[in-house]
């Protein structure tokens, strides 16, 4: 793990939440309940970041009451910031699963990002919010109404996104597509996806210097992203932009079966 301060993995914790936000969520006694249908497990989940006053299991049942009537499975996200630090082995003691080992990077710097350029015949092309949930969601298979919830997620965002993809004119194809939320001095590198057919030409890696290198240039100074510990071509590709590790997350899932 990268040794940086703990105020800066705070930020970037707290920008991470704020670029994920839904309209569908509520707080309850020091939980956020994030409700929403789509994907993405940051947007459907609990994020326990205070103390609360309520016991462990007059507050669970409540939440669980919450996402039962959401239609969804009642999941954590757990990470240092958790709080009680103690939360993770309450819920594993409880029968929730520890499920998707994830990876925070950063790259502390960006001094020196400069703007690749495209193999020939490739071109750089912008995507608004419903544009992009439409490439990645075609590219990952994703079904429409998660495609839906997505675009409905970064056109009500508090943190603007902005979102690029490499396409082949030739034939429209987009090759390779991700997005940056900008907040403050941290921008935040999201949804990074390459088609199976590009992969191993090195796409990904000049789609994140160009948003690296369109941050520096409008004065942002650290980049972070969150990859699955076990995805070993992502993170050779992230290290080699000058990312690392800086902290790790989890998530508990109800058993199956269970709320």
């Amino acid at each position: 793990m990268a040794v940086l301060p703990d105020a800066l993995h705070a930020r970037i914790e707290d920008a991470g939440l704020n670029a994920s936000a839904v309209p569908q969520q509520r707080w309850l006694d020091g939980w956020l309940l994030r409700l929403s249908p789509g994907k993405i497990k940051r947007a459907r989940c609990i994020h326990a970041l205070a103390e609360g006053r309520l016991g462990l299991d007059e507050r669970l049942g409540l939440a669980q009451a919450a996402y039962a009537e959401a239609g969804l499975r009642t999941m954590f996200r757990l990470t240092p910031f958790t709080r009680p630090a103690a939360l993770d082995a309450e819920l594993a003691a409880r029968g929730f699963v520890a499920e998707d080992d994830t990876r925070v990077m950063v790259r502390p710097s960006l001094a020196g990002a400069r703007a690749p350029a495209l193999p020939p015949g490739l071109a750089w092309r912008s995507l608004d919010a419903t544009a992009f949930a439409e490439t990645v969601g075609e590219l990952r298979g994703s079904p429409p109404e998660h495609r839906r919830v997505h675009a409905e997620r970064l056109a009500l965002s508090p943190v603007p996104y902005r979102a690029f993809a490499i396409a082949d004119p030739a034939t429209g194809a987009v090759l390779c597509c991700g997005q940056a939320a900008r907040e403050g001095a941290l921008v935040g590198l999201y949804d990074i996806f390459t088609a199976p057919q590009a992969r191993g030409q090195g796409l990904a890696g000049l789609l994140c210097e160009r948003m690296l290198s369109d941050s520096a240039s409008e004065g942002v100074e650290v980049a972070y992203l969150q990859v699955d510990a076990v995805n070993a071509a992502a993170r050779a590709v992230y290290r080699r932009l000058g990312f690392a590790d800086a902290y790790a997350y989890h998530y508990r899932v109800a058993a199956a079966g269970v709320r």
